[in-house]
């Protein structure tokens, strides 16, 4: 019972990003919210800030990224959460939820500085390559142990060639954002 309830609300949840993608694709005049009412609330943060963080890429030379699927440049950061109510018996599942709005068939973050052939890949705590084209949640990634009131989950990004780069700057954007289960 307790898993059909969390399974439904995985899948409501990741329905809704689907859509608001689906909608801002249709339609460029369109307003999408969206929100969650739950028992749990966090403060979160990335690499402990809680406003507009940034990460902070290394700079690669285009011959570590000469052909086309080559990656470099791995840069770890950490989403948190804290002053969470938790639960004193049970464990609580919190996820991270990532969503983009310039993102490359393949998943990965579109470059929109001046390098070419160069997108920015994120890689989840489990090492598996987070696909953004159908948004992203982090499947439990932030659970709370009875009685914690804060988790953290590493996560990385680097540079993913898609053909020979050209010198140049990188710069992408990714949403982030938390679903209780």
């Amino acid at each position: 019972m307790i898993a059909d309830k969390l399974t439904h609300k995985a899948a409501l949840t990741l329905l809704m990003i689907m859509t608001a993608s689906t909608a801002s694709a249709l339609s460029n005049n369109t307003i999408t919210f969206q929100g969650e009412v739950t028992t749990e609330t966090c403060s979160v943060t990335v690499n402990g800030n809680d406003a507009s963080p940034v990460i902070l890429m290394p700079t690669v030379s285009t011959k570590d990224l000469n052909e086309s699927g080559k990656t470099a440049g791995l840069t770890s950061f950490t989403i948190g959460v804290s002053g969470c109510t938790g639960d004193p018996k049970t464990t609580t599942k919190i996820s991270t939820v990532f969503v983009g709005n310039n993102i490359s068939p393949s998943g990965n973050l579109l470059n929109t500085g001046t390098a070419k052939n160069v997108e920015i890949q994120i890689v989840a705590p489990d090492n598996k390559i987070v696909n953004l084209a159908n948004a992203y949640a982090g499947s439990g990634d932030l659970t709370l142990n009875p009685g914690d009131t804060s988790a953290s989950a590493d996560y990385t990004a680097q540079y993913y060639a898609t053909g020979t780069p050209t010198a140049g700057t990188v710069n992408a954007a990714l949403q982030y954002s938390v679903t209780y289960q």
